[in-house]
């Protein structure tokens, strides 16, 4: 894909962008490269909001101290961390089993330290293995959008249950057609 067409058609409708950002979208379109052009769109929409628009992994009411979430997060050290905001226990053994079996950590390394799912390699990996997987509320992106060619609005709105249920859908789907037509700008199909 040329990424110079994808930033050209990207950049009018939600930029401008930091170099971080562009260093952000660029390691999730690494992440997502080989997925379907609507998984890909999707993958960068959800980073895209679940970052606050920084497009760099950060942690559940991160403005906010370390004391506030342990004593107000009831799944604290559990809580949402990195590019999907990688919440409870289970998910987290998830991540440290599928990131050891790649070599990304050592087996036991996340449950151990949970703020190593802030590393953005592993956190862009997360994203793409745990969307694929369902891990985060049973529904996978193959249940919801399509393996070729493009996604509707109504398929797009549906993927927000990947995640979290219908939270924001509207304003997510957006952000995944304006993905999309950079990604086919770039020659994606």
């Amino acid at each position: 894909m040329n990424r110079a067409d994808f930033f050209a058609s990207v950049r009018p409708r939600i930029g401008p962008f930091s170099q971080s950002r562009v260093a952000g979208i660029e390691r999730i379109l690494d992440a997502a490269a080989g997925a379907p052009l609507s998984w890909q769109a999707y993958m960068l929409a959800t980073a895209w909001h679940e970052t606050n628009k920084t497009m760099e992994p950060v942690r559940e009411a991160y403005w906010l101290s370390e004391a506030w979430r342990k004593q107000h997060l009831r799944y604290w050290p559990w809580y949402g961390r990195g590019d999907v905001q990688l919440t409870w226990q289970g998910n987290y053994r998830r991540a440290d089993e599928a990131c050891a079996k790649v070599g990304l950590c050592k087996p036991g390394e996340i449950l151990a330290n949970p703020d190593k799912v802030m590393e953005p390699a592993i956190s862009a990996f997360i994203m793409r293995q745990g969307m694929e997987g369902g891990w985060f509320t049973g529904v996978k992106l193959s249940s919801v959008l399509p393996s070729e060619g493009v996604a509707t609005r109504k398929q797009y709105m549906d993927a927000r249950t990947i995640i979290n249920g219908r939270d924001r859908a509207d304003l997510i789907e957006d952000y995944a057609q304006i993905f999309e037509r950079g990604l086919r700008a770039g020659g994606a199909a």
